[in-house]
């Protein structure tokens, strides 16, 4: 048994309005994303089939309001709801907000190189 802590969980992708901390826990990574207002990652995922995200996500909405973008038109999460995401979306910061996720390493890991270039 473990106990994951934010601060303790090393950065796993930085960049502007955009903070994510990972640890592989098994077969999955347990994230912790902070993304401020206004953050859109459509552009990032750029490339990817039908340029979303093809990595599912199992988690809880900390704090915030975030609209996930899907083929069949968005959806709008907020603090206090788990969630799963299934292949084929992109997040974008309606509020700042936070997230805990699950995600499957190895696809998660693609994704994130993705991202970086």
């Amino acid at each position: 048994m473990e106990a994951i802590d934010r601060a303790s969980l090393p950065v796993a992708l930085e960049a502007e309005g955009v903070e994510v901390r990972a640890v592989e826990a098994g077969e999955l990574t347990a994230g912790w994303f902070a993304f401020a207002a206004g953050t859109d990652l459509r552009p990032a995922l750029a490339g990817l089939p039908d340029d979303l995200c093809p990595c599912p996500h199992w988690g809880y909405m900390i704090k915030g309001h975030l609209r996930m973008h899907t083929a069949d038109g968005p959806r709008d999460y907020t603090g206090g709801q788990a969630f799963y995401w299934p292949p084929g979306h992109a997040p974008e910061a309606i509020t700042d907000c936070e997230y805990v996720d699950f995600s499957p390493s190895a696809e998660l890991a693609k994704v994130v190189a993705h991202i970086q270039g």
